[in-house]
């Protein structure tokens, strides 16, 4: 063979390489990106998102496939997402929802015309609940909240992550409130074929702090938060399906 009709036959393997990874990329665009929503209280908010979870899904779905949405804000209970709270004795505060309302808008602002191809639910909190005397109500208001969270983007397919309270209310400051409801939490994932409880109680230091320890804490959070998450998209993603065209009806 002569040199010129080897390079010819190099310049065709190239351009059919590129013309395959090309066609790659469009098909991975077509069948829509992933969506990760990570919400709840203080160890959310002072969790570095950008630095220990974004660069993971990045790397396993491409940058171009992934949108994550952090709504977090310390102290909160429950109420402050699900709208339909009430207490055991019918009670019901006037700012149920609000936080809520926040992250409903700040999907909708990011996936505008976007095809949504699964979405997983990252939930950090109850700690505020455990020490509010309002464990008795929690399962049933997070039944509510992912109700309403399915309701709202116009499907039943979303993942769950949960962050199970750490064992501060366990050692440091022993409450039996918040040894239930570190059980509830668990048994809200398991009676989810769509959920999976992450464990904490390793990254509050020897001192069994509230917070995780920095930076070290927060890294292993997101590697787990990682790890569950990929399991969950990969155990559950169904086929394309078309008519799934947008995230809100």
């Amino acid at each position: 063979m002569t040199n010129t009709n080897v390079m010819r036959v190099r310049n065709t393997l190239s351009l059919l390489t590129l013309l395959t990874l090309l066609s790659s990329r469009v098909d991975a665009a077509d069948e829509g990106k992933h969506l990760f929503l990570l919400s709840g209280q203080s160890n959310m908010k002072r969790f570095q998102h950008k630095q220990f979870f974004i660069p993971a899904v990045n790397a396993e779905y491409g940058a171009e496939n992934v949108i994550v949405i952090k709504n977090a804000e310390g102290g909160r209970p429950i109420s402050m997402w699900y709208k339909g709270w009430t207490s055991s004795k019918g009670e019901r505060p006037k700012d149920t929802g609000q936080l809520y309302d926040v992250l409903i808008e700040q999907i909708k602002e990011k996936t505008d015309g976007v095809v949504i191809r699964s979405v997983t639910f990252i939930w950090m909190q109850g700690e505020a609940d455990a020490k509010g005397g309002r464990v008795d109500v929690y399962a049933k208001s997070f039944r509510g909240l992912l109700k309403q969270l399915e309701t709202d983007l116009g499907r039943n397919d979303i993942n769950v992550i949960i962050g199970r309270l750490s064992d501060f209310g366990a050692k440091k400051r022993p409450s039996a409130e918040w040894k239930e409801l570190r059980k509830m939490q668990m048994s809200l994932a398991d009676e989810n074929p769509r959920a999976i409880w992450v464990d904490t109680d390793d990254l509050n230091g020897e001192n069994d702090s509230l917070h995780y320890v920095r930076p070290d804490g927060y890294r292993k959070l997101g590697e787990r938060y990682f790890k569950a998450a990929r399991k969950l998209i990969e155990d559950n993603l169904p086929e394309r399906n078309p008519r799934e065209t947008a995230v809100f009806k």
